[in-house]
This record gives C-alpha cells, structure tokens and sequence, in this order.
C-alpha cells in the first residue's frame, strides 16, 4: 500500500509514469533511508511518541533490513512507489502498530532530502580520497620527471620548452584548488533536513537536534521550507563541484590521447591499457582515456539538467523536483569511477623521454633568445623582430 493512498485507486499509466526510475534508485538509498529511521526512531521515543520496547523492536527490524539489503536479499516490493514505502509497508506487516508509528513527525519530502545528503555524504568523502590519491600519483610523476624537457605549446602549435613533471604538476595543483570545491559542497550538504516534513514542520514538539547528533550532521538545517527550497539547489552545487573535477580529468585524457599518438610519442599506455580493433589488427587504442573525456558531460549534463529542473519553479516542494535525484547519483558514481580509473592509467603511464627532449626543436627556445638579448640591455621589441627574423 502506499503510503498516501485513502482508498482510491490510481490509474495505471498515470503510476507508472510518476514513479518513473525511483525504485531502481532507491535501491542504493536503502541503508541511508534506514539510517534515518532508527534515528527517528530514537527521537520519537526521547519525546514520549514511541514506547522503549517499540523502538527496540524497530531498531532491530531496521537494522534487519539493512542486513539482508547488503546480500542482495532486500528489495524494492512491486507496486511500491518508493523505497520509503517498501520499508514503512515491511515495519508494519512484521511490527503492526509500531511499523505504522514510524512516519509520525515526518514526510516522505524529508525522508529523501536525508538519506540522499547521507547518500552524498559518504560518496562525496570517498570522492575527496580518490582525488587526494590521483594528486598524490601526480605528485609521483611531477618529481620522476621534473628534468624532462619536452614542447609546451600555445594554439596547438610549439611555443616554449617545459618539463614533464611541471606539466604533471599543473594538473595536481588543478586538483588542490578543485579539492576546495568539494569540501565546501560537502559543508553545505553537511545539514540535517529530517523534522522539517513537507516543508512546514510539524505541530508535535520534536528533538530535531538529537537526530543531528545521531545521524552525524554538523548541523541542522533549521527553515523547515528552505529545507525543501534546498532540494536541487544543494545537489546542484555538488554537481557544480563535481563538474570542476571532471573537467580537469577530461582536458588531462585529452592531451593524453593526443601526446601517445605514434605522431608524438611522449607518453605510452601499457600493452593490458589499450584495447583493439575488430578489423585492424595493429590497432592499440586509449579506449579508457576516451571514455573519461566524455564522461565530463555525463555530469556537466546532470548539473545543467538539475539547475533547468529548478528554475522557475515556486517555493515548496514540487514533483518536480524527483527528477534531481537520478542525476546527483549518476554524478557522484562516475566522478568516484573516473577519478579512481585515473590514478590506475597515471600510475602505469610511461614517459619517452628520448621523444620528449628530441621534439624539443630550435624554434621553441626563440623566446628564450630574443630575452637573453633583452637582458644585454637590447630593448625587448628590437629583441623579439631580430630573433623572429631566424624563423
């Protein structure tokens, strides 16, 4: 049963079409959506709403259910809309009248805003340790190669000497600042919404600081309709930070693709890298680095899908506002696959340097000479049209 029916019965097209993909997502919110409860659960009986042997038996029910939905053994009921449902319709057939006590003081509105940003929250911390071991593998590789010149170029033509461990670097201080990012998305999605209902509170008097301290949330989010207001717009900002990552990973697969052509030859992917052709027997292609490239508009699009959702939509919590969930998830999963996919290919990258510092031809350093004449006093200009005239 669902958890607003009242009696009547909802057309069928129109329930397929309004729960759309959410029991497939709601899947991976499970343990999250439990998590909840047990700490509503617990406030409940601090406020005199639920009885000690209640809340145990929920506790453990809930628990029960985590359990069995790590083996695989807990899913989504057919003709429930939602993970909520299927959980709250378990509580009540194994609890009676404690499973039907559970959703007092709440919404389902709330319900998805907190497992959702516990949901982000774990992806997000992992996130933030993949980055900081991808810096770490460019950290590696900025000081193996350090005195390994090889072209910088400007336009997609050679412009000045630099070194391989410089331009490794570049990219690692890329992710610092991109680390920023997501540390403050994480602090602005680090807010406890549970108790703020539909987005208007409730008349019953709650702890809702307790279930902050239970679920481990550095604050509560106190506007009971800025919690709603906050649905979209937080996953957004996730997706905004996300999208920063990616695009740095997306620029460094490009020029890896480009510099382990045979035409270049700085970098080479190991033999178990690359994959082949069906037809073309010689073929060794960076299927991988490829694949990251693109995925930079598979989340760009989540953040520009969620920021179009949102806009113009009034105060409250509009249906709407469902279709943000599949696009925060599929971000925060393939940022955490991309990111850990780089620190393999980066790890197992190998340097020509014989290439690097032969493509170093004369005309990059023309730069160079037209400012060592500078620094004999010769004015920079007359410098720079002397040189130039050598090439």
């Amino acid at each position: 049963m669902k958890l607003w029916q009242k009696g009547t019965k909802l057309d069928q097209r129109i329930e397929a079409f309004t729960v759309g993909r959410d029991p497939e997502l709601d899947h991976a919110l499970i343990p999250y959506d439990c998590r909840a409860s047990i700490a509503h659960a617990r406030m409940l009986k601090s406020v005199g709403i639920l009885e000690a042997g209640e809340t145990r038996a929920l506790v453990e029910e809930l628990e029960r259910i985590v359990s069995l939905w790590k083996k695989d053994k807990f899913k989504i009921r057919s003709g429930d809309e939602d993970g909520h449902t299927t959980i709250e319709n378990h509580l009540v057939r194994k609890l009676g009248p404690a499973g039907k006590k559970i959703h007092t003081a709440r919404s389902r509105n709330d319900q998805v805003l907190t497992a959702l940003r516990l949901y982000s929250k774990d992806r997000m911390g992992e996130i933030r340790e993949a980055v900081l071991e991808l810096r770490r593998t460019l950290d590696g590789l900025n000081r193996r190669h350090r005195d390994v010149t090889f072209p910088g170029y400007t336009h997609s033509r050679k412009a000045m000497p630099y070194t391989v461990g410089k331009y490794f670097q570049a990219f690692a201080d890329a992710l610092s600042d991109d680390l920023r990012l997501l540390r403050a998305a994480e602090e602005i999605n680090d807010q406890n919404p549970l108790g703020t209902a539909a987005g208007y509170g409730t008349a019953l008097e709650i702890d809702r600081g307790l279930t902050t301290r239970l679920l481990g949330f550095a604050r509560t989010q106190k506007n009971d309709l800025y919690a709603q207001n906050s649905r979209g717009k937080f996953e957004g900002i996730i997706l905004a930070a996300l999208s920063q990552v990616m695009l740095d990973l997306q620029r460094l697969a490009h020029d890896l693709v480009l510099y382990s052509m045979d035409e270049f030859g700085y970098f080479r992917l190991p033999e178990d890298f690359s994959t082949g052709s069906s037809i073309m027997p010689q073929k060794k292609n960076p299927d991988v680095l490829e694949l990251v490239r693109a995925k930079f508009a598979v989340v760009h699009s989540g953040y520009l899908q969620t920021m179009e959702i949102l806009k113009g939509l009034p105060s409250g919590y509009q249906r709407d506002l469902q279709l943000t969930k599949e696009p925060l998830m599929r971000g925060l999963e393939e940022t955490l696959k991309t990111v850990r996919i780089m620190s393999v290919v980066l790890a197992g990258l190998i340097v020509d340097v014989d290439k690097c510092r032969a493509a170093c031809t004369d005309e990059i350093y023309a730069a160079d000479k037209a400012l060592a004449l500078a620094k004999q006093g010769v004015p920079f200009r007359d410098a720079y049209r002397k040189i130039s005239k050598k090439y």
